[in-house]
This record gives C-alpha cells, sequence and structure tokens, in this order.
C-alpha cells in the first residue's frame, strides 16, 4: 500500500525538524517494495510511496522545490525476500540527501 503507517508519523516529525532547521537542504524520497508482484507493479507502488511522503512532508510546510520522489520498487533489498519478516523491511521509504 501507499500509505503511512502512523508508527511512521515520530519519524516523519523529525525529518520535518531537520528539513526546518537546515534550510538548504534538498532531498530525495526512494520508494522500496518487495519482490512479490510484477516488476512494473512494484515501481508502481514504490513511486507512489515516495510521493505520498512527499506530499506529507509539503502539508508541514516543507517547499516542494526541496523534495524529490522516485521509485525503486524491489532492486535495493535491505533485508531477504524469503521471510514475512524481510519482505515488511523491504517495504519502505528512506530519505537521501541530494543537496546542501
Amino acid at each position: 500500500k501507499a500509505i503511512i503507517d502512523p508508527t511512521s508519523h515520530t519519524e516523519l516529525g523529525r525529518l520535518v525538524d531537520l528539513l526546518n532547521d537546515v534550510p538548504s537542504l534538498v532531498i530525495e524520497l526512494g520508494g522500496h517494495t518487495d519482490n512479490v508482484g510484477s516488476a512494473e507493479l512494484n515501481m508502481k507502488l514504490s513511486g507512489e510511496r515516495a510521493v505520498v511522503v512527499v506530499d506529507y512532508l509539503k502539508r508541514e510546510g516543507i517547499s516542494a522545490s526541496r523534495l524529490q520522489s522516485k521509485g525503486y520498487g524491489p532492486t535495493r533489498p535491505v533485508d531477504t525476500n524469503s521471510t514475512s519478516e524481510g519482505r515488511q523491511n523491504n517495504r519502505r521509504t528512506e530519505f537521501m540527501i541530494v543537496a546542501n
């Protein structure tokens, strides 16, 4: 799903604080999936996950010019896709600083 889990709000609040504290930061939000389903669907879903976070940050007052989004699908796993827990860990959105 391309929704923000309520348990992520604390971390997103920390990201908002960071972006407010360092107004020169530009970040990329990268969406990721596990390897279940088609490659096409996973690329689409991962992009939607990234956009959902960008939209959240914009609602929190962060300028769209400081935010980029990209879907990576299942191409950058952080865990195994052989277990339910590993697949859950691979379904995520991360940020990377692209300019400061």
